[in-house]
């Protein structure tokens, strides 16, 4: 079973930048690069969202983050990034990493809380 773990969070103000980490040191190589891995975040009273994932080199992002977030893999750290630039309130939220794995299975981490103020 995975065991995903997430840092990097904190508080910021609007313009500023956060890296998150999303490390998965148990994961074995060959099922970590298999795996969808994803950065999701839920703001208060919101539902969880989809804001990057990245499988092999096929990577996607939520239209309201595009141009500002880079979501990035180092397979021998077993770690991918999410590179949150030009930070907006709208941003603030409990940001998840997610792997899933070929057969579907789904590994959450504990999440990192991200604070943007104005």
């Amino acid at each position: 079973q995975a065991h995903v773990v997430e840092s990097g969070g904190g508080s910021v103000q609007a313009g500023g930048s956060l890296r998150l980490s999303c490390a998965a040191p148990r994961t074995i190589l060959s099922v970590f690069t298999s795996n969808t891995i994803g950065w999701y975040r839920q703001a208060p009273g919101k539902e969880r969202e989809l804001v990057a994932s990245i499988y092999g080199r096929s990577i996607n992002y939520a239209e309201s983050v595009k141009g500002r977030f880079t979501i990035s893999k180092e397979n021998t750290k077993r770690t991918v990034y999410l590179q949150m630039n030009n930070l907006k309130p709208d941003d603030t939220g409990v940001y998840y990493c997610n792997h899933r794995t070929q057969s579907g299975n789904d590994y959450w981490g504990q999440g990192t809380q991200v604070t943007v103020s104005s």
